[in-house]
Formats: C-alpha cells, sequence, structure tokens
C-alpha cells in the first residue's frame, strides 16, 4: 500500500503543475506480472519468482496545435513511476521514474507507449552483503520500458480499460560493475481515468505545404561520462569522446548521417595493463594503446524538439581489440534553437552496454 500511496503523490503533485494540462489528460494504473528474461546464463540464479508491480502514468493529450502531433497520429506525452518487486532475495525492489510518450494505432485503440527514466534499487551488488547480485553494481540506473496495450477509453462515465505486454529493462550501462542488467516481460491490466470534460475532441490535421527541403548540415559533438570494465573494483575512469559528422534531412521526420570520431576511454588504460598482468600469454602485452577511432552512419527521428538517435560504427584504429569491431549508439537529443543540442546515449557493443554518454553539440 505504501508504494501505490507514493505513486498517487507524485502524480496528483504531477498534475498540480498544470491546470490547463489537467483539463486535456488522463491518468492510468496498470498491475504487471511475469518473468525475468534470460538473455545471460550467469544470471539463472537471479530468476527465483515471477515479479511483479505497478505503473502509474499522468499523460497530456495532443489534437493538432502543432504540426508534429499531427504527423505522429496525435500521441500523448506524460510522466510515470513504477514499482518492482523482483521476487529475489538478492535483487530486491525497484522504483522509476519516467518521461513517457504513447503513439496510437488502429484507430486509436492500440497504444505502445515509450519511457525512459532513473530508477533506484533497494538492494545492489555488495563485495561482502550481496555478492550474488551481478545484475545491478549501483544504487541508481538508467530504465526503459514499452508498453503494448489495447486501450479503451469511457467505458463507464470517465473510466476505462487498457490491457497489454510491457517490457521493463534496467541497468547501469557500466558506470559501475558489475552490470549484466534485469529485463523483465510482463503482462499488465489497468484502468484509466479521463481528466477532461470534453468526451468529444476535434483534431486538426496539419496544412500541407512546400515539401520540406533542407541543405546538408555539419555536426560537433562533445560526449563524456565515467564508467568501469567488468573487472570489479578497477575503478571509475572519465571518458571522452569528439565526434563529427554531416546530417541530411530527408523529410520532417527523418534524417540520415554519417562521421567519425574519437574515443579517449581512460577506463582501457586500466584495462589494458590489468589483462597484460592477469594473462601474461594473453593478446595484450600492456603497450597498447588506448584510444579508439570510429566511422559511423545514423538515423535521426524528430518528435517536436526530441529526436531519436541510433548510429552503427565501425573501429578503423583499435589496438586494444576492446570487445567487438562493431558498435551502436542509441538515444535522446534535445535542441535548443536551431544550432544548439544537448544528448543522452547509450554506446553498446551489440548487448553489451560500454558507458552512458551525456553529449553538447552545434549544427552548422
Amino acid at each position: 500500500m505504501k508504494h501505490i500511496l507514493f505513486g498517487l503523490c507524485f502524480l496528483l503533485s504531477t498534475i498540480g503543475f498544470s491546470q490547463e494540462g489537467a483539463k486535456h489528460s488522463f491518468i492510468d494504473v496498470n498491475y504487471f506480472k511475469g518473468n525475468i528474461a534470460n538473455h545471460n546464463d550467469d544470471i539463472l540464479h537471479l530468476i527465483t519468482g515471477h515479479p511483479e508491480g505497478m505503473i502509474i502514468g499522468w499523460n497530456r493529450k495532443t489534437f493538432g496545435d502543432q504540426e508534429w502531433e499531427s504527423l505522429y497520429n496525435y500521441p500523448d506525452y506524460g510522466v510515470s513511476f513504477s514499482y518492482q518487486n523482483l521476487k529475489n532475495e538478492f535483487l530486491g525492489e525497484n522504483y522509476a521514474l519516467y518521461a513517457h510518450y504513447n503513439f496510437y494505432f488502429f484507430k486509436r485503440n492500440l497504444m505502445l507507449r515509450i519511457g525512459q527514466g532513473l530508477a533506484y534499487t533497494t538492494n545492489p551488488y555488495d563485495k561482502e552483503d550481496n555478492f550474488r547480485n551481478i545484475a545491478f553494481g549501483s544504487r541508481f540506473m538508467s530504465s526503459t520500458y514499452l508498453m503494448l496495450n489495447y486501450k479503451k477509453e469511457r467505458i463507464i462515465d470517465r473510466f476505462g480499460l487498457q490491457a497489454g505486454l510491457s517490457l521493463i529493462h534496467y541497468s547501469n550501462a557500466n558506470v559501475k560493475a558489475p552490470n549484466t542488467s534485469i529485463n523483465s516481460i510482463t503482462f499488465n491490466l489497468g484502468v484509466n481515468y479521463d481528466l477532461s470534460d470534453l468526451e468529444e475532441v476535434e483534431y486538426k490535421e496539419a496544412e500541407k505545404g512546400e515539401k520540406f527541403k533542407e541543405p546538408i548540415k555539419y555536426n560537433m559533438v562533445f560526449r563524456t561520462g565515467v564508467n568501469e570494465s567488468d573487472v570489479v573494483d578497477s575503478g571509475q575512469f572519465p571518458f571522452y569522446i569528439f565526434s563529427f559528422y554531416a546530417d541530411k534531412r530527408l523529410n520532417r521526420k527523418s534524417a540520415v548521417h554519417a562521421g567519425t570520431e574519437v574515443f579517449f576511454s581512460n577506463f582501457l588504460k586500466e584495462f589494458i595493463e590489468y589483462r597484460s598482468i592477469a594473462f601474461p600469454l594473453g593478446d595484450l602485452d600492456g603497450s597498447e594503446d588506448f584510444k579508439r577511432v570510429g566511422l559511423f552512419v545514423g538515423h535521426e527521428l524528430f518528435v517536436n524538439k526530441l529526436s531519436v538517435l541510433s548510429q552503427l560504427g565501425y573501429y578503423v584504429y583499435n589496438p586494444s581489440k576492446f570487445e567487438s569491431d562493431t558498435y551502436i549508439r542509441i538515444g535522446m537529443k534535445r535542441y535548443f534553437g536551431e544550432k544548439f543540442f544537448g544528448s543522452l546515449t547509450l554506446k553498446s557493443h551489440a548487448a553489451k552496454a560500454e558507458a552512458v554518454e551525456f553529449g553538447i553539440g552545434i549544427r552548422l
């Protein structure tokens, strides 16, 4: 009960930010239960039950007042709170706060929610008291969840129902080892309540203007953060990434880009030295350069002032041969005016995360 009360207090305080927003919004409360996915055999001892919890959300509706809203079929945006009991004595319980979008399909009966936020775990790894929890190396982590629901509003007065599947992911992206992460696949059942007095709404269609055109733009980005190798207690070190790429807008929604970047990952200095001493007959002798250079291509999906970034890269210079020769980057960008932006991205080698990157950049 205390988890529900906390979530409701958070929800009510959020709605209080804007009385006008509450007039065109709804809340939903979802109970979920499911299984932890076995994505790594090392976590088999952490899969002992069926995790359950709840997700409470506040959602602001859109009606086409801005062009991007009609381009994406009038999505909702909002905030959500989640509580999850992972049903394992070593994993404990997780709490998380998210920002999210709801996208609609099939006459607005099918809802896809994408949420990104920050999670807190009650029982992280400790080398003396909880050494079996190799999933969470820190108390605070990033969390992502996807919710695919069949949804009906106003079935009884302002109350409606929704049900479907949810995927919940927790990871600290190697900010601190260990970090095998946890993915929960769950079934959720929920109720929604419309805060608006209006039963019928009018959606505004975007005016069809000239075809969107924009010349090639050039971007410079600086990314940084801290991370650690998979060797527990090897230490957290800062990293610095300098990227340069060109992008071409295809339309109002999408752009493609290609570029190059150089990585100064200081944790690799420690890792190279450790491997050369611990495995003297291995493939590292301690003299390897820790710097890496990559080439990449990518795509950017624009949603209002935010965009979703995805990139695929290849190391053309990687003396340490750390992980694979290819890497991926996914994340979000926020534009401030026409030229400047900030970004929060995750860099990984396949499913193996390397770092959470905080970036600032300019687009010329």
